[in-house]
């Protein structure tokens, strides 16, 4: 596997994500890492997801944010969710501590935070009360041998296509098309004309929506339900 350097980097909001020196690319927006996370992730997907037990893949662990922001989404809203999350180079005690410290903004729990990224590897962990299970994989996301139908919506937070072109193929898509459940969503930061073709050849139904501060459109591909089944009613941002 490739090593990477990261550095911490303080976003706009007041929150810090890590720079890659070698991609030349950050986790998060530098318009807020927090605020994009939870105006993607959260607010766009997570929260129209109906039903108490929700099943959540994300591409990339990374700093552990998408994680975190979920986490505290199941507890405000007494929510059951297993969060699957793969990651090929997981990030290094000495930099999450310093993220720990600077504590994403006070509003975030750093006790938590420390707990997602302090639990095991390559198996489930109950995180409290059985409200949040996490699964962080330590796995090359190419390689990654998809369950059928089992989740309710994909984290999709990859390193952009410039930089990870490996990640964003249509064969990945349509791994991750049969992945999900019927009117399961894929939600990601990238809009490129590209990206959404490749989606939509490997079965999806892709709308452009508006993104965060910063970035123009996003977007959220959705498994359609067959003829005479009920799907999720999205809301329109």
């Amino acid at each position: 596997m490739k090593k990477y350097n990261f550095n911490l980097k303080k976003t706009t909001d007041g929150s810090y994500t890590l720079y890659s020196d070698e991609m030349q690319e950050s986790y998060h927006s530098v318009n807020g890492a927090v605020q994009e996370s939870n105006f993607i992730f959260i607010d766009r997907a997570l929260a129209i997801i109906p039903g108490q037990k929700i099943s959540v893949f994300e591409a990339g662990f990374g700093t552990g944010l998408n994680a975190l922001l979920t986490y505290n989404f199941a507890v405000e809203h007494k929510k059951y969710i297993t969060y699957n999350s793969i990651e090929a180079y997981p990030v290094k005690p000495e930099l999450y501590s310093k993220l720990e410290y600077y504590n994403y903004c006070n509003n975030l729990n750093s006790n938590d935070f420390m707990s997602l990224h302090e639990c095991e590897w390559n198996r489930p962990v109950t995180i409290k009360d059985k409200t949040f299970i996490l699964n962080k994989i330590n796995s090359d996301l190419t390689y990654f041998a998809f369950p059928k139908e089992q989740y309710d919506v994909v984290f999709f937070d990859a390193f952009s296509p410039d930089k990870q072109p490996e990640m964003w193929t249509e064969k990945l898509f349509q791994k991750i098309f049969k992945s999900l459940v019927n009117g399961g969503i894929l939600i990601t930061y990238c809009a490129k004309g590209e990206v959404r073709r490749r989606m939509q050849r490997s079965g999806f139904t892709v709308e452009r929506i508006p993104g965060p501060p910063g970035k123009r459109e996003i977007l959220r591909a959705t498994k359609m339900l067959t003829s005479g089944s009920q799907i999720h009613t999205f809301d329109k941002h």
